[in-house]
């Protein structure tokens, strides 16, 4: 069985935003009463919405989900962090329509991914 472990993931997202001048929000609350599991500000500015999805029970909707949540909230990117390799099919396109970055990763690649991709905050 896959897994991801969570808390320890989290936890270490938000000690790489620390470090470099961002704020990590860990359950971010939308405007619209949704929750993002974690949320990068520089600032004010949304920088990144990331999400955990440890389960495979409908990949391609709660990534659909996701989707909406981030867009909706006004993040420019969202990244989905899961143990799956299954593309959620006709949802990447559809982010792209809206004019939302989405990356799908491993949990293996979030760190290294974060400190390369991440702006300094200010």
């Amino acid at each position: 069985m896959f897994q991801i472990k969570v808390k320890t993931l989290t936890r270490q997202i938000i000690e790489l935003a620390e470090e470099l001048g961002l704020n990590a929000v860990l359950e971010y609350r939308t405007p619209d009463s949704t929750r993002i599991d974690v949320a990068i500000l520089d600032g004010e500015e949304k920088v990144l919405a990331i999400e955990l999805e440890a389960s495979f029970k409908w990949f391609p909707q709660r990534v659909l989900y996701d989707v909406v949540k981030a867009h909706r909230a006004g993040f420019p990117e969202l990244w989905v962090i899961t143990p799956f390799r299954a593309s959620p099919g006709w949802v990447l396109k559809y982010a792209e329509e809206v004019g939302l970055v989405l990356r799908i990763m491993g949990e293996e690649k979030v760190l290294s991914e974060l400190r390369t991709s991440l702006p300094s905050g200010t």
